[in-house]
């Protein structure tokens, strides 16, 4: 299981919003190897008055917050966040330095899915990648 939450200034992100999901999704299947069909993403956009950040950032500043199963390597972990970090800014032409990515793992009988803790879940995909 992954989950995606994105954060940026409304003007800038409503636009971009389904390119980034695909852009993000993309990187998803090839990083982590999840199946085509797990989409799970939440986009916030918010006015200026509610989000700030340092002053060495543009109007065009990302967070994006990834919520998964722990169990990828460091490794795959790193790769995801370079590709989601080169697709972004080749594709949208997003400074590097405006896109800040945090990774959460926690285990999988930490999440409800379908009526059951996740560890009890038959995944269709591998998480230990």
């Amino acid at each position: 299981m992954v989950q995606i939450k994105v954060y940026g200034l409304s003007d800038k992100l409503n636009p971009i919003k389904a390119e980034l999901s695909n852009i993000i999704h993309a990187a998803l299947i090839e990083g982590l190897q999840i199946a085509p069909e797990k989409r799970f993403h939440r986009f916030f956009p918010l006015d200026k008055s509610d989000f700030y950040y340092p002053s060495d950032r543009s109007d065009n500043y990302l967070i994006i917050e990834i919520s998964m199963f722990d169990g990828r390597s460091v490794a795959t972990k790193k790769q995801l966040i370079r590709l989601l970090i080169q697709k972004i800014n080749i594709k949208l032409n997003i400074s590097v330095d405006d896109i800040e990515i945090t990774i959460f793992e926690t285990p999988k009988s930490n999440w409800g899915i379908r009526g059951l803790p996740g560890d009890e879940l038959k995944l269709n995909y591998k998480v230990e990648v």
